[in-house]
């Protein structure tokens, strides 16, 4: 895949903003004497999105006014409102490089909590001025994406989180510990699911060109296309509903696969996988001939992703991922009865091996671990994994990236992270191999009767040194993205 040209007028910002940097330095804390709070004790914050996950985000990192907040950004002054009473000496932005132009000397770290399609391009951003960054899943919209913000975010040395807080819930260090111990022996299959999507999904392309609420303008609206191909305004576009449309964002898997997929990724120290192969759900209005949206996302999917033996599991591992009210059945060994992951078996995950099979919620939440002549074995009450920041919001998820600014780039603090792009990267880009494959599945070309030709449906081997698909070119305009003038990933 071709890699986006930099524009002249990026470079120079880049440029102009990183001088002014460099001209801030950290007094240390001696210089300043007793009753003083050293800067490295007070970082300076700023918010990528303000409303919504946005305003929770920015708030944690806040830490109770432990740390200043000095701009917030949000096309949607709406939206932004909560997060605005909230800190009300923090300046609002509408456009986040703007904000990064003139604050990029003052800012210490920021959260970025957008809509997918902008997640690359303002994390890019904000690394490049040397700022840590927090990012909301899925951390990019694509995986070349992914594996550019995280060799950014060595090059550049700063501190990064991935907002899939999960990774900090206690749930995941126990089965870690079940893993690690041998009960499950060696993991050959394991089941990911979720009951997304839960907005509307599998729908036709929005005909209508309604008006814009009266709190937004053609310029907010320019704005929140962002990097994306331009479309006129629909509510369908807007806010969550954004989740089921390509342009904008990654469906059911990117909602929740890096909040499932995590538990068996981290597990199992799995790294790139080497197929994927995919089926879709279909929606039929008329006889013999299904809905054909390439621009939204399916409205279920059934994903298996291949995975060579690691290091942890000697094993190929086979992950099947179901979405749209899809779920696997029961395995062997968990009893008819027994709910599968979560309550009402909604969300999950099964892991099964050659002396076990375990079964959990999202997050990695109520684990359970099934044993053939045994008792079902349950995390003990009260556990908490080391975790001692289980008072904070998330799990202290957000807490800890914050605490990991403060001690620097390759801190105990900061490499003791959960989410840390080094390890996000790669579960983003495994989560995104699941899309890649769902849009090769559509693509298609007219036939002469009046058909189509649905000439990506095959399982794609995939290279994840190099970044493609070995056997079927057509696939790899998926990696990556085009992206609108001046919103180039850097």
């Amino acid at each position: 895949m071709e890699i986006p040209k930099k524009s002249d007028s990026r470079r120079k910002f880049i440029k102009n903003s990183t001088l002014a940097a460099g001209s801030f330095f950290i007094v240390p804390r001696h210089v300043l004497g007793r009753g003083y709070v050293a800067p490295s004790d007070r970082l300076n914050l700023a918010a990528i999105g303000a409303g919504g996950k946005g305003y929770s985000d920015i708030l944690n990192a806040s830490d109770n006014g432990s740390n200043n907040v000095i701009a917030l950004c949000d096309v949607d002054s709406l939206a932004a409102s909560k997060a605005r009473i909230a800190f009300p000496k923090a300046q609002y932005y509408k456009d986040f490089r703007k904000m990064l132009q003139r604050h990029g000397k003052d800012i210490d770290a920021v959260t970025i909590s957008t809509p997918d399609h902008v997640h690359g391009v303002a994390a890019m951003s904000a690394i490049s001025l040397g700022k840590h960054v927090y990012v909301q899943k899925p951390l990019t919209h694509n995986i070349y994406e992914a594996r550019q913000l995280t060799k950014a975010a060595r090059t550049h040395k700063v501190v990064t989180q991935m907002g899939n807080q999960g990774a900090s819930e206690p749930g995941q260090v126990q089965i870690q510990n079940w893993f690690n111990e041998g009960l499950l022996g060696k993991v050959h299959t394991v089941e990911c699911w979720t009951n997304r999507p839960v907005w509307p999904q599998g729908i036709p392309v929005p005909a209508e060109k309604p008006e814009l609420p009266e709190h937004l303008s053609k310029g907010d609206w320019d704005l929140y296309i962002g990097p994306a191909d331009y479309v006129d305004y629909h509510p369908l576009y807007y806010h969550f509903k954004w989740r089921g449309w390509w342009n904008f964002g990654t469906g059911a898997l990117g909602d929740m696969g890096c909040h499932i997929i995590d538990t068996p990724f981290k597990v199992l120290g799995l790294g790139y996988p080497n197929e994927v192969e995919c089926s879709v759900g279909s929606i039929f209005k008329r006889d013999w001939n299904p809905e054909y949206v390439p621009e939204g996302c399916p409205p279920s999917s059934r994903v298996q992703i291949s995975f060579p033996s690691s290091s942890k599991n000697d094993s190929t591992v086979k992950m099947i991922w179901s979405d749209g009210g899809l779920r696997p059945f029961h395995p062997e060994l968990i009893p008819a009865s027994d709910e599968l992951g979560g309550k009402g078996s909604y969300n999950g995950i099964i892991m099964i091996g050659d002396k076990g099979t375990l079964t959990c919620d999202v997050y990695g939440r109520n684990p359970r671990l099934y044993r053939k002549g045994e008792e079902v074995m349950t995390m003990p009450e009260g556990f908490d994994g080391g975790n001692k920041y289980l008072d904070y919001p998330e799990w202290g998820h957000n807490k800890q990236w914050v605490e990991a600014c403060k001690a620097g780039y390759q801190s105990k603090e900061h490499l003791a992270l959960n989410s840390s792009f080094d390890y996000s990267g790669p579960l983003t880009e495994t989560v995104l191999m699941g899309n890649l494959a769902i849009r090769s599945y559509t693509l298609a070309k007219d036939k002469a009767d009046g058909g189509r030709d649905f000439y990506g449906r095959r399982k794609l081997l995939w290279d994840g040194e190099s970044m493609r698909i070995t056997n079927f070119d057509k696939a790899n305009q998926f990696v990556g993205r085009e992206y609108r003038e001046g919103w180039d990933l850097i």
